[in-house]
């Protein structure tokens, strides 16, 4: 078992205090950039980006169970509130009521100790929800990086004004942006473990709209000091109707952010907490929510940034919630002149690495079910709704896996006639039988079944069960059994009731035992026909057929 290194307070360093506090430093200037065009790109103004990343990146810090995590507005999480904020809330505060019941089920999940469960959301799922995330975001930022607002439309919205913004582009702004985008994608690596590429594209940007090129939009006035609560009182109504939104927005932020605890783990060889990383991630969105804030997860890029700084302990990210705090406190006015189109570019090169390459490049190579999946939720990610996109992918997937795993499920089932000279030739003499004779078959199941295979064990097995007087069912290497497989062996016994088929159970055992009892499966089955062996079976048998 990999354990924590997370140092106990009387064996931390200053060699530990460094690291951290270069780690906070530098996922704070790559966080701000990202965290303020976020809460512009959501519709609810920089400010809700900044709010967000300083309460979850705070109270996910404190009390979550990762210690490297940097929480802040992240791609998935952002466009699914400007979806939020269009489709579902008839105001700011019930949009904001929204983010805390996210929150509230996140908490719960860490609580029930499911939290782990979340991350087996299969890979192409979140591939294609991620990937349509990733063009979303590069398609939304295109009209401000022509100097135009972001389209209320969407992607769809986005693309049909894009013919109309190409006649009206203001120049200035579409340089800047052009300027920003070439750093952000040419920034050498080298020098981005010194100053991060994002910095250096919004400074370059900002200083081109200041000293030449000045008839560009800008994020303009920041407001100062402690933000007030914005969630409102839900009724019962608003809160049945949000509950799906919130749902879908409290699974995206914790897989979000237990996919980036384990790149996490990888990187520092620790073993962080799902359940606990849950609960820190929910206190933390319901914080954001009550005070006007976008909901956050773990960043996989401000998080890797903190540890190849140097940060080890959670005081990196209280260190970095700190930092975001105090634009709060005066130093706002960084911010103001900073152009709308160089946030753009860095948003259009963020969305570019959002996209699942690893997927993407090998789209060729992936079976045909696997790949429908992809483009399906792709597809309805960018186009339909992001909450039918998760709720389609997983329902497709979950077919695509029940399909193969059926497969492999009745290539396990084992049903074969045996000759009554072979079966008897103990008992009687065998020359007296029928050469071709088979009245007995045995059906032996080994490994796993379940829900995949259930509905095709009847059509494996009951023509067998109809041709022979004594059917044996071998349980011996049944490993699970799942209650759609066990409502089957129901069936078979009344196939072989109605057929008059001797129907013997050999074999029972641990939880395929149990599993047959609780569901009361073998109410039709004399007691003296289940028997603890194969052997016993086999002495059953003959004796039947020596009657």
């Amino acid at each position: 078992m990999i354990r924590s290194k997370l140092p106990l307070l009387k064996d931390y360093s200053l060699q530990l205090l460094r690291g951290d506090i270069l780690g906070g430093v530098t996922a704070t200037i790559v966080a701000i950039p990202i965290a303020l065009a976020f809460g512009i790109a959501s519709g609810l103004g920089a400010i809700a980006g900044l709010y967000g990343a300083i309460a979850v990146g705070f109270f996910a810090a404190v009390f979550g169970g990762t210690n490297t995590q940097i929480s802040k507005p992240t791609a998935p999480m952002t466009v699914a509130m400007a979806l939020i904020v269009t489709s579902y809330a008839d105001s700011l505060g019930e949009a904001f009521t929204i983010v805390v019941m996210a929150g509230t089920i996140q908490v719960l999940l860490g609580i029930s100790r499911i939290g782990r469960y979340v991350a087996y959301t299969p890979r192409v799922v979140v591939s294609g929800f991620m990937s349509g995330i990733g063009l979303i975001v590069i398609i939304m930022h295109v009209l401000p990086l022509m100097g135009m607002e972001p389209s209320s439309g969407g992607a769809l919205g986005t693309i049909a004004e894009i013919p109309e913004a190409i006649k009206n582009v203001n120049f200035q702004a579409l340089a800047v942006g052009c300027v920003a985008l070439a750093i952000a994608i040419l920034w050498p690596r080298k020098l981005g473990k010194f100053l991060p590429g994002p910095i250096v594209a919004i400074l370059a940007g900002t200083l081109l709209s200041v000293f030449w090129l000045t008839d560009v939009p800008i994020v303009g006035e920041l407001p100062a000091g402690l933000p007030t609560i914005q969630a409102e009182v839900p009724s019962m109504e608003f809160l049945l109707g949000s509950l799906e939104p919130a749902l879908i927005l409290g699974l995206l932020g914790s897989v979000d952010s237990l996919i980036t605890s384990l790149i996490a783990d990888t990187l520092t060889g620790t073993r962080h907490k799902s359940n606990k990383e849950l609960i820190g991630q929910g206190i933390g969105n319901i914080a954001s929510g009550l005070i006007g804030g976008l909901p956050c997860s773990g960043s996989t890029a401000s998080t890797v940034t903190n540890i190849q700084a140097g940060g080890r302990t959670k005081v990196s990210g209280i260190l970095y919630a700190l930092l975001m705090f105090g634009l709060l406190m005066g130093l706002g006015s960084f911010i103001e002149p900073i152009p709308l189109a160089a946030l753009a570019a860095v948003l259009i090169r963020v969305g570019w690495g959002i996209i699942d390459w690893r997927i993407v490049s090998r789209i060729h190579l992936i079976n045909r079910a696997q790949l429908l999946v992809f483009l399906l939720t792709l597809s309805l990610t960018m186009f339909v709704d992001l909450i039918m996109a998760v709720a389609v992918g997983l329902i497709v997937a979950s077919m695509a896996h029940a399909r193969t795993l059926e497969k492999f499920e009745l290539d396990s089932v084992i049903s074969v006639p045996v000759l009554d000279q072979v079966f008897l030739r103990d008992s009687v003499d065998v020359g007296d039988i029928d050469p071709f004779s088979a009245r007995v078959g045995i059906v032996s199941l080994k490994g796993i079944f379940s829900v995949a295979s259930s509905s095709n064990l009847v059509e494996a097995v009951g023509k067998d069960i109809q041709d022979h007087e004594i059917v044996i069912f071998d349980f011996s290497e049944t490993s699970y059994l799942d209650d759609s497989a066990a409502m089957v062996i129901d069936q078979l016994a009344e196939v072989a009731m109605q057929q008059n088929t001797l129907f013997i159970v050999a074999s029972l055992h641990g939880p395929v035992k149990q599993t047959l009892l609780s569901l009361n499966i073998l109410r039709l089955i004399p007691e003296d026909q289940i028997v603890e062996t194969m052997e016993e079976a086999k002495q059953l048998a003959q004796q039947r057929l020596a009657v």
